[in-house]
């Protein structure tokens, strides 16, 4: 059975929910370091798990942006049309991926570069 539009939007206002929780997490967790350490390997984790932490927290926030645009789009009534050629985006792509902005052969493209 396909999914509706409405579906889809309710699994965006979800994801959404969910990806502000965890960007605010991770901006917490992002930036509470001890100082220094009292070994150089201790100081080398701390920094390695900062960097780990900045870099989650820019791939939800990432998702989060992609979230929202689809919104935006919903409100517009663009949504499911794709971004680069104007077609329909496929109802199985949007299923597995709601905030998706390109077809899957328009995506293709964008990813080789051409």
């Amino acid at each position: 059975m396909p999914i509706s539009n409405a579906e889809l939007r309710e699994r965006l206002l979800e994801e959404r929910a969910r990806l502000l929780e965890q960007v605010s997490r991770l901006g917490e967790n992002t930036y509470r370091g001890t100082g220094y350490g009292n070994h150089i390997a201790d100081d080398a984790t701390e920094t390695y798990e900062q960097a780990k932490g900045v870099s989650l927290r820019r791939n939800e926030a990432s998702l989060l942006w992609q979230v929202e645009h689809a919104l935006q789009k919903f409100e517009q009534g663009t949504y499911g049309i794709c971004e680069s050629c104007g077609a329909p985006i496929d109802r199985a792509r949007l299923k597995a991926l709601p905030y998706a902005l390109y077809c899957l052969e328009c995506q293709t493209r964008l990813e080789r570069g051409r």
